[in-house]
């Protein structure tokens, strides 16, 4: 009896070790559709199932000139997945009693052109009408000096809006600038202090930071663009601009530590976690599909949280699927690459997979 057990429990562990390499190499094709010249930069990708890593590989080069290869250890810039980090920051101040999502906007920055109208609300979920000032000609003239918040605010704020508050959905960076600023307002710290001290390390997100070019930062990946020539390194903003909609720094790690803490309410009560999540509408009732700093969509029927991120020289992306605890993320260090497809693909092979078990 005791060896039919034994056989049985061996059975079971080959089972699931093929189980697991078999999901591996499907993972590898889907990666490697895109991401297969080594001598160029690339990515790196990890796959967790309850909060633990069941996949995790580099592809490339972190350095094109050394020639040093990516490691599942390297740093990389966030960009627009900043905007989580914002919105719960901006959440942990409600809770705190500091701010509140309904206020407007003129409540802190009373002179804010049509600022009584616009809610701290309608700027996490991209409907506040303010015109994304990404797409302002006069970027150019801003992009490598030292901005200020309220520098950044004045930039864009006279600008005419491109709908009335809560009328439209329409991506804003601007709405996470001011975000940004309220943060610092309310705080009375600074958002790069803020995130650090209420978030980073708290949570023991050690190679996370806020994004710089002239500071010495551990197993940075290189950004890098493709021209006609071939790669080139990326080009150099300060980041004082993208700021609070994309100036943050991480590695695929630290991001499981951010998921995870999400997951375990170490940060905000679930009852206010749950706004971040929870799909919005528009003064007409019709429903968008975004909450506070994530997009809110569906995956084989299934509920996923998703956002990415572009910025110059990387792109970035995370799919999590709640009901199955899977946390899909891919980090790029060539804005060539898109590691948005491949994460979704990626997400819904490993759902499929643990859906049929």
């Amino acid at each position: 009896m005791k060896h039919f057990i034994y056989l049985i429990i061996l059975s079971i562990i080959f089972t699931n070790k093929t189980y697991t390499q078999s999901i591996k190499k499907k993972i590898d094709k889907i990666i490697l559709n895109e991401f297969n010249d080594s001598k160029g930069p690339g990515g790196v990708f990890m796959v967790t199932k309850n909060g633990k890593p069941i996949y995790e590989k580099a592809f490339g080069k972190a350095n094109l000139e050394l020639g040093v290869d990516l490691t599942t250890n390297n740093v990389f810039q966030l960009a627009s997945m900043t905007k989580q980090f914002t919105a719960i920051s901006i959440l942990m101040l409600e809770e705190q009693g500091k701010l509140n999502t309904l206020d407007s906007i003129s409540k802190y920055i009373p002179d804010y052109p049509n600022g009584n109208k616009i809610t701290i609300h309608h700027l996490l979920t991209h409907t506040s009408g303010i015109k994304d000032f990404t797409k302002m000609k006069s970027l150019k003239d801003i992009a490598q000096k030292e901005m200020s918040p309220k520098m950044m605010v004045d930039f864009f704020k006279d600008e005419p809006v491109d709908f009335e508050p809560g009328e439209k959905f329409e991506y804003s960076n601007s709405g996470y600038i001011l975000l940004g600023y309220l943060i610092e307002l309310t705080s009375g710290t600074s958002f790069d202090e803020f995130i650090k001290e209420s978030i980073f390390k708290k949570i023991g997100m050690n190679q996370s930071d806020y994004a710089s070019d002239r500071k010495i930062i551990k197993n940075r990946a290189y950004g890098y663009q493709k021209k006609e020539s071939g790669y080139v390194n990326k080009t150099i903003i300060n980041f004082s601009v993208p700021y609070a909609s994309g100036a943050l720094m991480s590695s695929l790690s630290d991001m499981l530590k951010w998921q995870n803490a999400l997951n375990e309410d170490v940060l905000l009560k679930a009852k206010n976690l749950k706004k971040a999540f929870k799909k919005n509408k528009l003064n007409s009732g019709e429903e968008i599909t975004y909450g506070y700093g994530w997009h809110i969509r569906t995956i084989n029927g299934s509920e996923s949280r998703e956002h990415g991120g572009s910025i110059f020289g990387f792109k970035t992306m995370a799919v999590y699927i709640p009901s199955e605890d899977i946390y899909v993320i891919g980090l790029t260090n060539c804005d060539c690459f898109s590691p948005t497809k491949i994460t979704q693909d990626i997400a819904k092979l490993v759902f499929e997979k643990y859906e049929k078990k």
